[in-house]
């Protein structure tokens, strides 16, 4: 695991802020439908960027920039974080931090350390179908925690599911929901095909439009907000 990119200018997820970009390398999750499939299966085709030189970067874009979006891979993996987001709080500016939360212990962490503004949360698919996201066995229970500290914290949490088809279907929204029961915001967002990390997703036919409409009639009976990206 390691900084791998830097990324000079985004919206960020909430109104009117510009964020910069950076992104680590490595995953504890091998999603077929992934979107930076490199970062997670061929990191070392990507130099390793220094801290001191990420930090004069971001230091050079101060007045610019709001703030920063952390995501990967999967960025709680690597012990650079806490110190990353911590000078970049020192800085003044907001840190998002996008995750898996597979990692509560990190998560816990940095929010103890009021070191996070945002956090982005994957809710990928229903409890029980999370083994079909990687080689090895996944433990839900560290996914569910993290939703828990989230649940209880003031920083701003979107949860995010990615509707992929064969995935992500009528009865995972239902599962997932029961999940999110009382949260404040859950994104749906519709699955981008030619970006998937398995070439058999490449061929997958998106869900529907309507469909993805269907899902957030669901969804809306367990979250405050139900908001569509990507259609």
């Amino acid at each position: 695991m390691a900084i791998k990119g830097f990324q000079g200018t985004s919206l960020l997820d909430y109104p009117h802020k510009i964020a910069s970009l950076v992104f680590f390398s490595g995953c504890n999750l091998s999603c077929g439908f992934c979107h930076n499939p490199a970062l997670v299966l061929t990191p070392d085709q990507y130099p390793d960027l220094p801290l001191a030189d990420l930090l004069v970067m971001l230091d050079e874009r101060r007045g610019f920039i709001d703030g920063v979006v952390i995501s990967g891979g999967e960025p709680t993996l690597d012990p650079l974080l806490p110190q990353l987001a911590a000078a970049i709080k020192q800085m003044g500016l907001a840190v998002k931090l996008d995750t898996n939360g597979l990692r509560p212990d990190v998560l816990q962490q940095l929010l103890d350390d009021q070191l996070l503004d945002y956090v982005g949360l994957d809710v990928k698919t229903s409890v029980d179908r999370y083994g079909e996201l990687h080689h090895r066995p996944v433990s839900f229970q560290s996914l569910s925690e993290s939703i828990e500290l989230l649940m209880q914290s003031d920083v701003v949490a979107e949860f995010r599911t990615t509707c992929v088809p064969g995935l992500v279907e009528m009865r995972d929204i239902y599962e997932i929901g029961l999940c999110l029961q009382g949260a404040p915001l859950w994104v749906l967002q519709q699955f981008v095909p030619q970006h998937a990390m398995v070439k058999e997703m490449q061929q997958l036919e998106p869900h529907s439009s309507e469909r993805i409409r269907d899902f957030v009639k669901v969804a809306q009976e367990y979250v405050d907000e139900v908001q569509i990206r990507g259609l």
